[in-house]
């Protein structure tokens, strides 16, 4: 009987913060493939991840592709002393563009691929937003019903509902003031730093984008439990991931399914990528008993790789 079950996760766009990569460039590797995928990127990931400031990281073309870089590099220096056949994790998921990193992380994509992909659906949701001005708002607490009416009483989608007491409201400019006028009962609202209602039909024209850009990709199936973002099911198939990867740049994002599922298959230990924290923390609301380490910083390594050893040692 396995008692011990790890899952890996990779947070989504606004876990980023002005120096978050400083401390692990010391990392043997990590630098060069962040230069590597730079050159995929057309981005001076490094940069961006070391010395840019809290605005130019906020730019959705370059905020995706340096999460998901990121995520994938820490991945890596985790993982390099661990066996690579069965992976020293059952589990694996993302939120929203950490979708990406989990995809890879899982053997999906190529992490080459991931990145590629990536830039163009930051560059394509960064058009697609500023056709119209419109934002997100996360309501924290309330009663879950009360909010979700008052959301579709105001025109605007539930674009993630996250669990532990928090759904993003996204839409138009003018919806989300009206919404803030007239907030759901005991519920607090908190706009959100992004440049547009993602996860909505208002990211219709980016997926076509990222459609035409992911034909030309061939993925592999998942080597572990991957699931997805839409209703939180594990997906076997890694063509059916990259679609459900595509839909859901105006999809939902039900994280809240996702723990679920997670509890259901009986995970013990999440190890989120960094920027850890977010997922993390929701866990802990949502998840009870089940174990969390968030990678912040270098230091964090070693629980990590603490319980990827209870992992390997089963």
């Amino acid at each position: 009987m396995v008692d011990f079950v790890l899952v890996i996760v990779a947070p989504g766009q606004g876990a980023q913060a002005p120096g978050f990569l400083s401390p692990w460039l010391e990392i043997p590797g990590l630098r060069d493939r962040l230069s590597a995928w730079s050159e995929i990127a057309g981005l001076d990931l490094i940069s961006y991840g070391t010395t840019a400031g809290a605005e130019e990281i906020r730019d959705t073309a370059v905020a995706q592709p340096l999460l998901v870089a990121a995520g994938l590099a820490v991945a890596e220096a985790l993982l390099a002393a661990a066996p690579a056949d069965p992976p020293p994790f059952r589990l694996a998921a993302g939120h929203s563009v950490g979708e990406f990193t989990a995809a890879a992380v899982a053997g999906v994509l190529a992490p080459e691929e991931a990145v590629a992909l990536v830039r163009q659906r930051g560059l394509a949701m960064a058009k697609a937003a500023a056709v119209t001005g419109t934002g997100m708002t996360a309501v924290l607490g309330g009663d879950e019903d009360e909010v979700l009416a008052a959301i579709e009483r105001h025109g605007l989608t539930p674009a993630n509902i996250n669990g532990a007491g928090q759904i993003v409201a996204a839409g138009t400019l003018e919806q989300l003031a009206a919404f803030a006028a007239e907030p759901p009962a005991r519920a607090r609202l908190r706009p959100l730093s992004v440049a547009g209602a993602f996860h909505t039909h208002h990211m219709a024209p980016a997926v076509e984008h990222l459609r035409a850009e992911a034909a030309a990709v061939t993925p592999g199936d998942p080597r572990v439990t991957l699931l997805s973002n839409a209703d939180g099911a594990a997906v076997s198939s890694g063509a059916a991931f990259v679609e459900r990867l595509v839909d859901q740049v105006a999809r939902p994002v039900r994280w809240d399914r996702c723990m679920a599922t997670m509890t259901g298959l009986g995970a013990t230990t999440m190890i989120e990528l960094l920027p850890g924290g977010t997922l993390a923390g929701l866990a802990r609301r949502a998840m009870p008993g089940v174990a969390t380490v968030a990678l912040k910083t270098p230091d964090d390594l070693d629980a990590a790789r603490a319980a990827i050893g209870k992992e390997t040692a089963q």
